[in-house]
């Protein structure tokens, strides 16, 4: 069985491939900032957005999106923060998406969350 690390790894490639089916563009992967860090940066549009990717191998313990708690978001606020500080990305609109994805048996179930909070 693959480490956690490389599960990770694994789905937020997956997660970066299925955004850029939508025609989101990939700008940056796990930019990291202070003791926070964003999975993917895209842009769709005229917007930025961050990406959280959450994956679980089952519901047992919720599903992936519930993992994204208010204090998951908050860090994800400072970071992307420090992302449009950094590539001086000041006035161009930004939003928080989160990409679910449960590995089932038979395959992946995805839900992608525009502009989940």
């Amino acid at each position: 069985m693959p480490s956690h690390r490389a599960t990770g790894n694994n789905e937020e490639q997956f997660a970066a491939s299925f955004l850029e089916q939508q025609g989101m563009v990939v700008l940056d992967r796990n930019f990291v900032f202070n003791h926070g860090e964003i999975d993917i940066v895209a842009r769709d549009g005229n917007e930025l957005v961050f990406v959280e990717v959450k994956a679980r191998r089952s519901e047992k313990f919720g599903s992936p999106e519930e993992a994204v708690t208010p204090a998951k978001q908050a860090l994800l606020r400072r970071t992307a923060e420090g992302y449009v500080r950094e590539k001086d990305l000041y006035g161009i609109p930004c939003r928080f998406d989160v990409v679910a994805i449960l590995m089932e048996p038979g395959g992946r179930k995805v839900v992608h969350y525009r502009n989940a909070f």
